[in-house]
């Protein structure tokens, strides 16, 4: 018979099943209408947005660049994005002319800068609904739209041979201001110490369960007359 410890075969029968039944549990809408895992990205999602909340510090640095005018020519070969860069810039005061196949923006570059971060702001508390009323499109696709805009500025800034502010952009209004409000746009935040048990029993939870399976097929194996051993020879 292929079983030679049947006590530890089945106490890891056992230890399977019930992680296989817990697992299918936790793939039900048995937490508040969603499963465990999205739950769990739900919850530390919304923990880890105060911490990335750097815009008032993009917009302090943003000041250094005061007074500085910059005229550039955006979306050669994008000119799809053309008419929805073309209303957001429009809306925010920047001269936009066409210019063969891209356009050609100026105007103020802390404004700019500005502008884009101030909407950013905006998404990341919520406040989709003053993007849509302002522009006429969803505030998910403004932030996004203003992602592809703020990326050619960055380009031709870089080939004016404009680094400053062109390196700025890149680092701070792009990747610490659009990015941040668009993917933390309709998360509430939440401090670690107000949600401390759940994310305690989490941790708990996820180094005991790992524990449980390995345990389980540990003892399935033991059951079966499998074992591990060193196959280093014991030195004479």
């Amino acid at each position: 018979m292929l079983i030679r410890d049947k006590k530890h075969f089945y106490t890891g029968m056992a230890l399977a099943l019930g992680f296989l039944g817990i697992l299918y549990y936790m793939f039900t809408p048995s937490f508040n209408g969603m499963n465990a895992f999205h739950a769990s990205d739900g919850l530390f999602n919304s923990i880890s947005k105060g911490s990335t909340y750097y815009i008032p510090q993009v917009k302090e640095g943003i000041k250094k660049f005061d007074g500085k005018s910059f005229e550039t020519t955006i979306f050669g070969d994008k000119i799809k994005f053309i008419p929805y860069a073309t209303t957001i810039l429009e809306a925010n005061g920047f001269v936009v002319n066409k210019s063969g196949l891209g356009i050609t923006v100026s105007g103020d570059l802390s404004a700019l800068m500005m502008s884009a971060t101030e909407d950013s702001d905006a998404m990341f508390n919520n406040n989709g609904k003053d993007l849509e009323a302002k522009y006429g499109m969803d505030g998910k696709q403004v932030l996004y739209v203003w992602w592809q805009t703020m990326k050619e500025v960055k380009i031709s800034l870089d080939q004016q041979k404009n680094f400053p502010p062109a390196t700025f952009i890149s680092k701070n209004v792009i990747n610490r201001a659009i990015e941040v409000g668009y993917n933390y746009y309709g998360i509430e935040g939440q401090h670690a110490s107000e949600r401390w048990g759940i994310i305690l029993f989490s941790l708990v939870f996820y180094v005991v369960y790992t524990m449980w399976w390995g345990y389980a097929i540990f003892f399935m194996f033991e059951g079966i007359g499998l074992e591990m051993k060193s196959s280093r020879k014991k030195e004479v």
